[in-house]
This record gives structure tokens, sequence and C-alpha cells, in this order.
């Protein structure tokens, strides 16, 4: 089964990287960035010069791309290309409506079509441990989930196309949330004279204990902002997040609360810093 890979970017390249290292077939790639498919080329696979090249030499595409005009932009070039021989997974973060409108379209001729999208960040990438959610026809599960295997460590099905970015965008409106705790309380605490270490300790006694506080902590205190996970891409998410909610009519003032801190991020240029940059906003700098 030969596989191909459109979008190699931050999460794609290792994404990607890890198929070419364990799928013993012929994987096929194209990005806008030369650079970034001859790189993946010396890891072994196959440099195609578009999208539709690829698409037209693989049985299951794969695209990793950023935004729902991306994958909308993709999907329709390489459609006069797609057969009922042909399998599609999206694992990038969009909107879900745009997601199933994609899906629709490819269905249309014949092919299957799954969100796909990660959870976790570039070093679960590498690592190929991404937790990965899944919308899609049901008896398509068995099919398409090796071929995730070979990027992730915790794969779960969530329902019907469009489902598995219903949970992606929620799961990530959560961390935005948890983070946003975190970045406020701890520094009201060092507004107070506590260190970083020591909230960090007080908190893991009790029921604030997080993720994000223990796998962030020492980037914070020492003013490491380098991008693992963008806050112009969480920006994106929690946009997303508010048209999901004002779509079923939902009120979420936490979300629009989060969202105030991302807004001010990138009104001041930080799009492309980490998101744990957010707590210089929170904090005042």
């Amino acid at each position: 089964m030969k596989i191909g890979f459109i979008g190699l970017g931050i999460m794609g390249e290792s994404m990607c990287e890890n198929i070419v290292k364990k799928h013993n077939d012929k994987v096929f790639v194209s990005d806008k960035v030369r650079a970034q498919v001859e790189k993946l080329a010396s890891f072994g696979a196959i440099p195609c010069d578009n999208n539709t090249e690829v698409a037209k030499n693989a049985d299951v595409i794969i695209t990793m791309v950023p935004k729902s005009e991306h994958v909308k932009e993709v999907y329709t070039e390489i459609l006069p290309v797609i057969d009922s021989t042909k399998i599609c997974i999206d694992m990038s973060t969009i909107d879900p409506a745009v997601s199933v409108e994609c899906a629709n379209m490819i269905k249309a001729k014949g092919a299957q079509f799954a969100d796909c999208p990660v959870v976790k960040s570039k070093p679960a990438a590498i690592d190929g441990t991404l937790g990965i959610l899944i919308g899609a026809d049901e008896e398509l599960v068995p099919v398409i989930k090796p071929i995730l295997a070979y990027m992730g460590s915790n794969i779960k099905y969530m329902g019907g196309n469009g489902r598995g970015l219903v949970m992606k965008i929620c799961s990530n409106a959560m961390v935005a949330a948890v983070q946003n705790g975190v970045n406020e309380t701890m520094a009201l605490a060092q507004k107070w004279g506590v260190s970083v270490d020591d909230y960090a300790e007080a908190i893991s006694y009790g029921g604030g204990k997080n993720f994000y506080l223990e796998l962030q902590k020492d980037n914070i205190k020492n003013e490491n902002w380098t991008t693992a996970f963008s806050l112009e891409n969480e920006h994106k998410d929690l946009g997303i997040c508010c048209r999901m909610a004002e779509e079923v009519g939902f009120e979420m003032p936490g979300l629009k609360a989060c969202k105030n801190v991302y807004d001010k991020g990138m009104e001041m240029g930080m799009g492309k810093l980490d998101f744990r940059s957010t707590y210089k906003i929170v904090k005042g700098e």
C-alpha cells in the first residue's frame, strides 16, 4: 500500500519521517517548501513536484496543512485523480464543518475520507507517540489504524466524519483554559514573592496538579519560548471553538476569556512564539 504525504511543516515532517522509516512500501511527499521535500527524500521518501502527483501515485493520501482553506484547496486540487481505490486521511486541525464538506466531496468520487487530528506537539511527533482522534465511517478504522500507529500511540475512534475534529478542538480549548489558569495564578503567586518552583510543587500536592504545568514550568521560569506549538495555531483553534459554540447556541465565557489573551498576543506580533509565551501577556510584560 503506497502512502502519500502532503504538508511537511513543524508536525508533518516528523510524522512523515516516522512513516518513511516504518512503512515497507513507497512514500510520496510534497510541500510548498522544496527544502522540506528534499529533507524527507534524504530519509527515503519519493519527492513529487505537486500534490496531484502525490495523490496519483498513492493509495492512501495523508494531508497535514495549517488551515481550513488550505485543506479545501488541497482536496479540490487533487480531486481529478481521486477514485474508489483511494483513502484520504486529513490530520490537519480545521473547522469540523469544512472537513465534512471535504469528506462529502471525496466520497462522491467513491473514495474514503477520515479526519484524524493529532494531540500533543513536536516531541511526540518525533517520537511517534501522538494522540490521534478519528472521525470516519467505522468500517474504515481497522484499515487506517496500522498507518496511524506509525505516528501515534493513543488512537481513538470518535464517530463519523468531523467528530475527530470536534474532539480535537474541545481538547485544545481545554488546554488553553488550564494554561490560562496556571499563567494567572503563577503570575499572582510571583507578585506575592512565591517562586515558580515553590508554586509548582505546592500545586502538585492538590487537585490543581496538571500536565501543562509539569511540562512547561522550567520553560516559563527560564523564559524559553522556543516553538513546539505556536501561539497562532492555538489562536486559530480557539477561534474554531468559538464558532462551534455559536453554531449550537452554547455560551462559553471561559473560552472567550482565553481567546482574549490570544487575541492580544496576535496583536503584539507573538504568533510564531510557543503558546506558553502567553504567560508574558498575563503577567503584564
